[in-house]
């Protein structure tokens, strides 16, 4: 996954976001005075990884730029007027899970590269990006449109924050701190009726992988897709961890795919290639797990999807299709 936007282009943003903002503020007054009492609750001083934001009242235009932001917000009950479309969904930028609970379509704004000029003509009150590449860098460009509520601290981990992370941070944000509780108490519920109905995964170690452009490569924890496998009580093998070396995926050579052995190996296609492939892969299908019948390739994209969505709403979708194929792999 790229680190972030190049320098050239974010001092390329930056002038053209200066002429969007003096566009933008040509016809106002010069009247400072404040126009109304804030809203009950603010303002609230959210603690980020660059240092605590302040955001002065209720937020009425909000973008959602972190990775699952704008599914979080929705299972928030608030609507983003503008998106990142992170997993390529097209249409709203959202799941199938969430995209339901959108009133309208929102504006696609960018992921890596987002769209500065498109984001300050939306006005924001708020710039959600609490999962991140966690880069100075992109914090910086985004800033002087909006507060920008970024991965909360101590995450170390690029795109590292954790649902329960992003779920409160957001909700604070929101001001609606009391249904985010809800939302995290409810999911880490459904994580602990699991792992009391297959005590038999926290015997278990498990290695994630992932086929992109002919290289494997693995996810460790500080990835959602790993941490959602923890959650349900498997031990992730800890030579790929160190591997990664902080990081949250790592790339494996051919000589290296049997490092994803482990006593269940869980290995999906990203974009466009086949799933068809990965089964019949004399080099995946080689190591000991896919021998012992302990391989499950995913190969339903918003099965997919919704294991790499990292939001409440994506988890409780992924949690209904691969626990079962879960099973049914040990089982057989």
């Amino acid at each position: 996954m790229n680190p972030g936007p190049s320098t050239r282009r974010g001092l390329v943003a930056a002038g053209a976001l200066s002429t969007v903002l003096l566009a933008a503020c040509g016809g106002a007054g010069s009247s400072s005075e404040p126009t109304g009492q804030a809203s009950e609750g603010y303002p609230v001083t959210v603690e980020t990884l660059f240092g605590d934001v302040e955001i002065e009242d209720l937020p009425q235009n909000v973008v959602a730029l972190g990775w699952s932001d704008a599914e979080t917000a929705l299972a928030l009950g608030v609507q983003p007027v503008g998106v990142a479309d992170w997993q390529g969904y097209g249409g709203t930028g959202v799941g199938p899970w969430a995209a339901e609970l959108l009133e309208s379509e929102p504006e696609q704004l960018g992921t890596m590269e987002p769209n500065i000029e498109a984001i300050a003509t939306l006005a924001p009150d708020v710039i959600l990006d609490t999962r991140s590449d966690n880069s100075q860098e992109r914090h910086d460009l985004l800033s002087p449109v909006a507060p920008v509520v970024g991965p909360p601290p101590g995450v170390e981990v690029t795109y590292g924050t954790t649902w329960q992370q992003q779920t409160r941070q957001v909700a604070q944000v929101l001001g609606e701190e009391e249904r985010g509780e809800e939302l995290v108490t409810e999911l880490e519920g459904r994580f602990e009726e699991l792992r009391a109905d297959h005590p038999e995964f926290g015997d278990l170690t498990i290695a994630v992988g992932a086929y992109f452009d002919g290289q494997y490569g693995a996810y460790v924890p500080g990835d959602t897709r790993a941490d959602l496998l923890a959650e349900l009580g498997f031990e992730y093998k800890p030579e790929l961890v160190e591997r990664a070396e902080g990081a949250f995926y790592t790339d494996l050579s051919s000589e290296l795919v049997e490092e994803l052995d482990a006593d269940l190996t869980i290995v999906f296609p990203i974009g466009d290639e086949a799933a068809e492939f990965l089964d019949g892969d004399p080099v995946l299908q080689g190591i000991p797990s896919a021998e012992a019948g302990r391989l499950l390739v995913l190969d339903d994209p918003e099965l997919v999807n919704a294991f790499s969505s990292g939001s409440t709403l994506g988890v409780h979708h992924a949690l209904d299709e691969i626990v079962p194929l879960i099973h049914q792999t040990l089982e057989d």
